[in-house]
């Protein structure tokens, strides 16, 4: 079968990009295999065209909504109609609908949490899965930057669905990341294929201000110069809405915010104006751009530090998908520091918190707990949501939690056993932030300082970094629109409202409002 022939006719490509190829041949050898390529490099080809090859049904486990969602729409818009989506979002009688007909799909999508769902298991294992995909591996890894404990759970469903061969995507992934995702996932000497993680049509711009104040009016001078689209990210929600309504105010641009705190529909929304070029700039916590494919964005800022390597080269790699020119911009002061510090504090639980968890369970031996009624009620115990699942997944790892049923324990051991881990968790995650702030710090080449991190070779590339030396301009509106938005007073929503009128009166319909 010529592959070529398969990627043309299912998406319309003349030639594959770098590394795919390669890949769907050990797709379909019947290989396990890992996959590193960069961020908007194609990774869903790498389990589509195999598919479409002969080897289906698939079951892509992915760990958001919008990324799945995302998916499925891309897939239909090619035509495809045997696909569909697992999530928690789906009522129960839409699941309870979709899993009697399960058979008829050939792309089934899941979260990692509902395939945990008994029902749900029952239901794929009804069926004999020719590819099993783990995309955003790297959350399967504890060392990963975005560990998710669900994810541990995937090389045992593997098993109960009849193991098929298993292909793990991610598009950062240090060696000893790599290492830990085949060992979790139980791959069989799986092939490598392992990509750069650079992009060299975005320039990096590492740029200090002595004040937050000084940092707010550059960021409202880059919203104001840089051809968009763009995303804005930022370490709060109260900060995305803060500087997109000073944005919006201004007259800058069509702006948004997207964060957790946003209803399901309002953050699919927002995605899709931002898709179709409705919106020009989101102001985001990293909950945006998993998934979204979206090839035109110009720019990213981060004017507050993610926490790792990994999670910076991830969201700046939604900039420039379509290989044309492309800038990330990181914007920092002293103070950004206590920011990953605190969140790293929040992520996981204290000896003193702890205790409190482990000592009312020791009372309740033979109890069951149910974590997701106790966390659609309220995350107990005063934790955050990422803490109370880690407390609970190292529980089931030492057997204190079997099939949600409370064993009997010895709490003194217990405590002992869990905050020992609780703190080697959080010595390599501050780890991993002090080789981030090394970076920002380091006087030299932005882009091969980060290829260094990942054992590559360095690079050359014209408009690299402000070390090498980059042309700002190369960025920027033309002089023309840049005077105009400035100048600019209409709100974009009233604007947008004008024109619904006009577009209405234009057909002959009688204008609403």
């Amino acid at each position: 079968m010529n592959l070529a022939d398969v990627l043309y006719k299912h998406f319309g490509y003349q030639q594959f990009r770098e590394g795919q190829e390669e890949i769907i041949e050990d797709v379909l050898e019947g290989k396990d295999v890992f996959a590193m390529l960069p961020t908007g490099a194609g990774k869903s080809l790498c389990y589509q065209i195999p598919a479409y090859a002969g080897a289906s049904p698939v079951l892509i486990v992915s760990p958001l909504v919008s990324l799945m969602e995302d998916q499925v729409q891309q897939l239909k818009t090619h035509g495809e109609k045997r696909v569909v989506a697992l999530n928690s979002f789906l009522d129960f009688n839409k699941r309870r609908s979709i899993l009697r007909q399960l058979s008829r799909y050939s792309f089934i999508y899941a979260s990692p949490e509902i395939i945990q769902n008994k029902i749900v298991q029952g239901a794929l294992k009804q069926l004999s899965f020719r590819l099993m995909v783990v995309d955003e591996a790297h959350c399967v890894s504890q060392w990963g930057h975005d560990f998710r404990t669900d994810y541990l759970k995937l090389g045992p469903l593997r098993e109960q669905i009849g193991h098929p061969p298993l292909l793990a995507l991610t598009a950062t992934a240090a060696r000893d990341v790599r290492q830990d995702i085949v060992k979790q996932l139980q791959m069989n000497t799986p092939a490598y294929h392992v990509h750069s993680v650079d992009r060299p049509n975005i320039a990096i711009k590492l740029e200090k201000h002595s004040s937050l104040v000084d940092k707010v009016k550059a960021l409202h001078q880059y919203a104001v110069q840089l051809e968009g689209p763009g995303i804005i990210y930022f370490s709060s929600r109260n900060w995305a809405d803060k500087i997109a309504r000073e944005l919006e105010e201004a007259g800058i641009a069509s702006v948004a915010s997207y964060h957790a705190g946003l209803n399901q529909e309002d953050r699919l929304l927002i995605q899709q104006q931002f898709l179709n070029d409705e919106l020009s700039i989101v102001c985001s916590t990293n909950a945006f751009g998993m998934g979204i494919n979206k090839s035109n964005i110009r720019y990213v800022i981060h004017f507050h530090p993610p926490s790792t390597i990994e999670s910076y080269l991830q969201e700046i790699g939604r900039a420039g998908r379509d290989q044309e020119k492309a800038i990330a911009i990181h914007l920092y002061t002293e103070e950004d520091e206590f920011l990953p510090l605190s969140f790293i504090d929040s992520e996981l639980p204290n000896r003193a918190q702890i205790i409190e968890v482990l000592s009312d369970l020791s009372k309740r031996t033979g109890e069951r707990l149910s974590v997701k009624q106790y966390e659609s009620q309220e995350v107990p115990f005063g934790l955050s949501e990422t803490a109370w699942r880690l407390i609970v997944h190292k529980l089931e790892v030492h057997h204190f939690l079997n099939n949600e049923i409370i064993q009997p324990f010895q709490l003194t051991n217990a405590v002992e056993i869990i905050s020992a881990e609780a703190e080697n968790r959080r010595k390599e995650k501050l780890l991993k932030w002090t080789r981030f702030k090394s970076w920002l710090e380091e006087i030299q080449c932005r882009r091969n300082g980060l290829l260094t991190i990942f054992h590559e070779s360095p690079v050359t590339v014209e408009d690299c970094c402000d070390y090498c030396g980059l042309s700002l301009s190369n960025y920027f509106k033309n002089d023309k629109r840049t005077y105009q938005q400035r100048n600019q007073i209409t709100n974009w929503k009233q604007e947008l409202k004008r024109l619904l009128v006009v577009n209405k009166e234009d057909r002959g319909e009688k204008p609403t409002g």
